[in-house]
């Protein structure tokens, strides 16, 4: 996992239990600590899960969000891209909401802007998949070229950067104030329904932790009937 302090590396192989904790009130509340009393305003339900300014990628519909924070220039998030990809596809009841976190440099939040300025060509997961998928560090002149070669019109992007470029940094914030306030510590971290995931988990380990938030869903809706 890419870092953003200097705490130490959440391990990878550790007890799902250990690595999750449980959304209370809303999205607003984590029974496992991390986030701090003033930041309901940033941690609504709707602002976590339901941004409309994030494209949604798997199903719209689905009975699942899970949330990624993630930087273009970390290995982990691309390592992990497609294993997440194919948890959404073999689910098909998931929405993968996926918050742009450029925390690794100036390219990272050039990358993140590009992609989602190509939202309005709707081609922002193209964008996504182009810049998500390579196996090295991108640099400016390479992000051009990735998404020139997933088909976008480059001209069009430049403008619509440029048109949009307070909602776009605006958008940017949101996400870092988020990730801040769960108490994430770098790339990728995760919610998943209303799990904190602040780390990399397998196929396995995703699919069991969805598996729990329907359970979750399931309880809370039984509660109100």
């Amino acid at each position: 996992m890419n870092q953003l302090t200097k705490s130490p590396l959440i391990d990878a192989g550790a007890s799902r239990r250990g690595a999750l904790g449980l959304i209370g009130a809303g999205i607003a509340l984590l029974a496992a600590g991390g986030v701090r009393a003033d930041d309901d305003k940033v941690l609504t339900e709707e602002q976590v899960l339901r941004d409309p300014e994030i494209p949604v990628i798997g199903n719209p519909k689905g009975d699942i969000t899970i949330v990624e924070w993630f930087d273009y220039n970390c290995p982990y998030c691309r390592k992990l891209a497609p294993e997440l990809r194919q948890v959404v596809q073999d689910d098909g009841k998931v929405r993968l909401v996926l918050k742009d976190w450029p925390i690794l440099g100036p390219v990272s939040k050039v990358a993140a802007r590009m992609a989602l300025a190509a939202k309005y060509q709707d081609k922002f997961e193209a964008a996504h998949e182009a810049m998500i998928s390579v196996n090295s560090r991108i640099t400016e002149p390479r992000i051009t070229e990735l998404l020139s070669g997933a088909g976008l019109d480059m001209d069009r992007l430049k403008k619509d950067l440029d048109a949009n470029a307070k909602a776009i940094d605006a958008l940017l914030s949101r996400n870092n104030e988020q990730a801040l306030a769960f108490g994430f510590n770098g790339t990728p971290s995760f919610i998943v329904g209303k799990y904190r995931v602040p780390g990399v988990l397998s196929i396995d380990q995703f699919e069991q932790v969805i598996a729990d938030a329907r359970k979750a869903n399931m309880g809370r809706k039984t509660e109100q009937n």
